[in-house]
């Protein structure tokens, strides 16, 4: 099972102030632990939202384009880590271990999705192939 842990940004990530050398070194710490445990598959921080854009969509025709900053800092997502475990309880367990993606400076927030497998979304054998034979869906 593939699960994502989301990290929410906050107004701190949105205005692109970096992690403290302290959080630098718990996180990579954090990072080694998976790694040691063969459970990371990858892990990234974003650049804050005014460095991106939105594509919009109505009838499945593309409307338009939104150019960044966007609102609600807690709505946005500051990074990502994927991982690769046997169950849900022990993709909680890793996510309870993360440090607080803040420092400890404030409220912060992470959330744990997992991640559908090929075969759940794409019932048809040959279309899954097709995204197997370029990478995606496959394990690591």
């Amino acid at each position: 099972m593939r699960f994502m842990i989301i990290v929410k940004a906050t107004e701190d990530t949105e205005a692109g102030v970096m992690p403290t050398d302290k959080l630098a070194h718990d996180m990579a710490a954090y990072m080694e632990e998976l790694s040691k445990a063969g459970v990371l598959l990858d892990g990234m921080g974003l650049q804050p939202s005014k460095s991106g854009w939105r594509v919009q969509y109505s009838n499945g025709k593309r409307t338009g384009v939104i150019d960044g900053p966007f609102t609600e800092a807690k709505e946005l997502i500051a990074g990502v880590t994927l991982i690769q475990v046997k169950s849900r309880e022990e993709a909680l367990e890793w996510s309870k271990r993360m440090p607080a993606p803040d420092g400890g400076l404030g409220d912060c927030e992470i959330e744990v999705r997992r991640i559908y497998e090929l075969e759940e979304i794409i019932p048809d054998a040959a279309a899954a192939d097709r995204f197997r034979k370029i990478g995606i869906g496959t394990d690591r």
